[in-house]
């Protein structure tokens, strides 16, 4: 990679939007980190030094209480989800230079300093509010934990202030017979105090940066009206019990996410410049930076990183952002991701089927400036990588290889079409500021305006043809009677070299082009090519140069690959995310089964184990194979729990398992019982966890 010179190089930090520390990563996310990715990969491939780092936003109610489901730490829960976001990020290509946690000690530490310097600045408030409470769990509820008969349409097992049945807004003390969704009880009016960040105190300088050129005209319109209705006070605390970091001064008041979510772009980047000597923190963060720092985010967070994220930072004594990028949201095949459609697709479940590759194509194509929601139609999808990648990109190389490899042994000859070239070379100019403008779209129809050139070119030549005429001009009995038709076998063979070196030269560039987005396939061209794809430099073409043999860079999509997924995704519901537990809905299509007598029940005999080992078992999707110990003997039991649980989290827990259950041969192996657990399946397995004090071979009853 050739660096930019050391005037023009320029200093740019990229974050995304925290996921949340509570479940999968979807398509829905990776719309963001795709984009992000591919821009950051565009502005290092210019030569910048383009620092890219995110986080899991790893605090609240929602992550305490399905820890506590599961029987585990708050703790245990956030590293095994940090782990899953870390690999599906990594299997579809996004590179962090730093993915971190906002539970960490560089987030406290900003969280506490950000928050004492509001404080001093006269910019936090504290004043009585009235929440729901639940008096069992002894803990204030938030809307969505509590449920109820919708007021409007009478629908039962509705949450939060929205009805799924008709729509209808309510508060949650509207809903009828309301109830937590934590414990079950009716919840009571409850005072507690809160701390606020003053938001309207930055109404003047919110009206001046949000229309300073920092966010999309659509989004500086938006805003616009919410600033001349008037900005309310915001809600920077939670009451225990609560899963974050405590604020300094207020004990049991807990920093709730929407501040120290924010802080964790500037913890992951503190942690990364503290392992980096060649990053400075204050260089991108003091108020008079000349460097560049951008955030990606989605519209429906846009309030928050537009409005009161740069205030904090402006009361703080940071710079602000120098852009916040929002982006609209995505739909497959015309409608809301659904998971009875299959179409509520998991990043794990999509790179089980399918290459990463394609999807960052098929959203590059779509991707403007602007506010826009994308639709991924699965058709379109497989119809436009197939066409475009295989058809018209990666062909171009597959058909002139195997000449330069077989008659010229692998040697490149001389670029003889100049003039196509040089438009190829210029285009780079053009493709470049769709990229930094983000109009990936645009980049794509250029670069397949170009790919189309370079097939149309290949078969007008006809290069295929050229061998055959070689052979016949060379052989000594036809020579003389058709050279006058063939040509001279010389001359042909330079002709064949050529065309193919042209080709050749053509992909280069189409693939470093190209790079930001397939950086697999760059890869895998670059070995092909025996040279680096180098943006800056790619006037100097491949002449007199010898390349390896041509692999096969790409497949086609199949139909059948897609159905696969759907169906692999109506089958794994998505985890937690940040949702209270199923409705009752749910439970319909699961009815009480019939009433038995005690004596059928008192034949079960269930019995406290202890997960002594839980392993992976081989060639099983769904089985882990646990080893449980009864106190006084273990049995071996396999259990469908593998996509809730890694096998580390497992051992040494208490579960509860049917101990008289007849052991069953299995293709794995003999099962010697069953333990239990609860849940619809997918992620949203529970396996039982008997009360402390509670030791193996207990009888349940």
């Amino acid at each position: 990679m050739t660096q930019a010179n050391a005037q023009s190089q320029r200093d740019i930090l990229v974050t995304s939007a925290l996921p949340y520390a509570n479940g999968p990563i979807h398509l829905g996310h990776l719309l963001e980190y795709i984009q992000t990715d591919i821009w950051v990969r565009y502005q290092n491939m210019r030569g910048h030094n383009c620092v890219y780092v995110c986080a899991d936003d790893a605090h609240g109610t929602a992550i305490m209480l399905r820890a506590e489901r599961e029987g585990i730490t708050s703790e245990a829960l956030i590293d095994r989800i940090n782990a899953e976001h870390r690999e599906d990020f990594g299997g579809f290509l996004i590179h962090f230079d730093n993915y971190y946690s906002t539970h960490s000690s560089e987030n406290q530490d900003f969280s506490n300093h950000i928050y004492e310097q509001l404080k001093k600045n006269g910019h936090i408030a504290t004043r009585q509010i009235t929440q729901s409470y639940d008096p069992e769990k002894k803990m204030f509820l938030a809307d969505r934990f509590i449920k109820g008969t919708c007021p409007k349409c009478k629908s039962e097992d509705q949450y939060g202030d929205n009805c799924e049945v008709c729509g209808a807004t309510y508060t949650p003390a509207e809903l009828i017979n309301p109830r937590s969704a934590v414990s079950g009880a009716t919840p009571i009016e409850k005072e507690s105090e809160h701390y606020f960040f003053r938001l309207p105190e930055f109404a003047d300088f919110l009206q001046k940066w949000t229309r300073s050129g920092t966010l999309q005209p659509q989004v500086a319109n938006k805003l616009a009206e919410w600033l001349d209705a008037g900005l309310q006070e915001w809600d920077i605390s939670r009451d225990a019990p609560y899963f974050g970091f405590e604020i300094p001064d207020a004990p049991g008041k807990y920093f709730y996410v929407w501040l120290d979510a924010p802080i964790g772009y500037l913890a992951s980047f503190k942690n990364l410049c503290d392992r980096r000597e060649d990053l400075d923190f204050d260089t991108f963060w003091k108020p008079d930076s000349q460097a560049e720092v951008y955030h990606f985010i989605g519209k429906d967070i846009i309030n928050f990183h537009a409005l009161f994220w740069p205030s904090m930072l402006h009361s703080a004594g940071y710079r602000t952002p120098s852009a916040v990028y929002a982006h609209g949201f995505i739909t497959v095949n015309g409608k809301k991701m659904s998971k009875s459609r299959g179409t509520f697709i998991m990043a794990r479940t999509y790179l089980d089927h399918l290459n990463p590759e394609y999807l960052r194509y098929y959203f590059a194509t779509k991707l403007t400036s602007n506010v826009d929601d994308m639709d991924l139609n699965l058709e379109d999808f497989a119809q436009r990588v197939n066409s475009d990648l295989i058809g018209k990109v990666v062909n171009i190389a597959s058909r002139s290889a195997g000449f330069i490899t077989n008659m010229f042994d692998g040697e490149l000859g001389h670029v003889t079409e100049n003039v196509k070239m040089t438009e190829f070379i210029h285009a780079g100019k053009e493709i470049g500021e769709h990229y930094e403008n983000r109009e990936f779209g645009r980049a794509m129809r250029r670069i397949m305006e170009l790919a189309d050139i370079a097939n149309q070119y290949f078969d007008e030549k006809q290069p295929w043809q050229l061998p055959k005429k070689i052979a016949l001009a060379g052989n000594d009995v036809e020579q003389e009677a058709h050279n006058w038709q063939l040509g001279d076998p010389e001359n042909l063979r330079s002709e064949l070299h050529a065309i193919c070196t042209n080709a050749i030269n053509m992909f280069r560039l189409l693939m470093t082009y190209l790079a930001p987005i397939l950086p697999q396939t760059a890869q895998a061209s670059e070995a092909f090519l025996n040279a680096p794809l180098n943006w800056n430099e790619r006037a100097n073409l491949l002449e007199g140069h010898t390349i390896n043999k041509f692999k096969p860079l790409m497949s086609r999509v199949e139909m059948k690959q897609i159905d696969q997924m759907l169906e692999a995704s109506k089958e794994e519901m998505p985890a937690a995310t940040g949702q209270p537990a199923p409705s009752t809905k749910e439970k319909a299509s699961d009815p009480i089964a019939d009433e038995i007598e005690f004596n059928d029940f008192a034949k079960v005999d269930l019995r406290v184990v202890e997960i002594v080992k839980a392993e992976h078992v081989e060639g099983a999707d769904k089985l882990l194979r646990l080893t449980l110990s009864l106190g006084d003997g273990e049995r071996n039991v396999f259990a469908g729990i593998k996509s809730a649980y890694a096998p580390e989290d497992l051992q040494g827990r208490l579960t509860v398992m049917v101990a008289n259950l007849k052991p069953r041969k299995m293709k794995f192996g003999m099962s010697e019982g069953m333990v239990l657990a609860a849940g619809p399946g997918g992620k949203d397995i529970f396996i039982l966890s008997p009360d402390t004090g509670a030791k193996p071979g207990q009888r349940v009853m």
